[in-house]
This record gives structure tokens, C-alpha cells and sequence, in this order.
């Protein structure tokens, strides 16, 4: 059974590179990916999961700047993932893998979950690319709008 999430526009699955762009750099750039992630923030339409979570945490060094990540990230509640996600994952790994392509255990999380719950990935990996080749998600995609057309 699929979750319903409050909004009328389908929720977004939110990779690690994205977050780790968006939150980890000290000087942020405005692009169209950023201006992207700030509307799915303002329309409540991210999702995120556990794993994805705990890689963006990984590795920060200093204790307050993983302190103030932590506590940006704590906006976003996890995405309920289940037994059959994870056994989708391993099916969608391996058919990847029979095939010569590669790819992290949390990216074929990912994909299991977005195929299941009709959740697009917001990723810049592309990784993603080779993996739909063989295995059945969604990738989000955006249309860039110029700022002097924005109402």
C-alpha cells in the first residue's frame, strides 16, 4: 500500500549528492538546481530516506557543522522503507550487476522505493542513467524558468 503524503503535486526523493551540494558547501551558488530544491522545499514535496540521512552525516569532521546539518535535515522526516523495498533493492542490484554496472546499496534503496511508490529521483549522479537501463524508477526532472517569466 502506497502513502499518502498532504499535497496534490508527487513528493520527490531526494539523493545524497543533492543534499550534500545543497548542505555541506560553506558558499552556495543560486543555479536552477538550487532554485529547484528551494520550491520543493517551499511546497513540502521532499522526501528523504534514513540512509541518505545518515551518508550526508558521515564524514563531517567538525562538531557544529554536523550539529547544524543534523538539525536542517531533522525538517525532513524519513520515508517509511520496508521489507519488500529492500528485497526490490537487492533484485534491482543484482540485475545491475549481471549486466556490468555498479552501484552503491543506498542508490538501488533508491530506486526500489521510487519504483514502488512512484517517487521520482532528484539526482545529479549519473549513475542513475545506466541503472534505468535495466531496472524500472523515475528520475525528476525540472524545466528551467527564466526569473523575469516568474510570477
Amino acid at each position: 500500500m502506497n502513502n499518502v503524503w498532504p499535497n496534490s503535486e508527487r513528493n520527490v526523493l531526494v539523493d545524497t549528492c543533492i543534499w550534500s551540494l545543497l548542505l555541506r558547501r560553506h558558499n552556495l551558488v543560486e543555479t536552477p538546481l538550487t532554485l529547484e530544491f528551494q520550491n520543493l522545499v517551499k511546497e513540502k514535496r521532499i522526501m528523504m530516506l534514513g540512509v541518505v540521512r545518515q551518508e550526508v552525516l558521515s564524514g563531517i569532521r567538525e562538531k557544529s557543522r554536523f550539529e547544524l546539518i543534523r538539525q536542517k535535515l531533522r525538517a525532513f522526516p524519513d520515508f517509511p522503507v520496508n521489507l519488500e523495498d529492500y528485497e526490490t533493492a537487492a533484485e534491482f542490484y543484482n540485475s545491475c550487476r549481471a549486466k556490468g554496472i555498479q552501484g552503491s546499496l543506498t542508490d538501488f534503496l533508491l530506486c526500489a522505493v521510487s519504483h514502488r511508490h512512484q517517487l521520482p529521483i532528484f539526482t545529479t549522479d549519473r549513475d542513475f542513467d545506466y541503472f534505468q537501463k535495466y531496472v524500472t524508477f523515475e528520475l525528476y526532472s525540472f524545466h528551467i524558468v527564466s526569473q523575469e517569466f516568474k510570477a
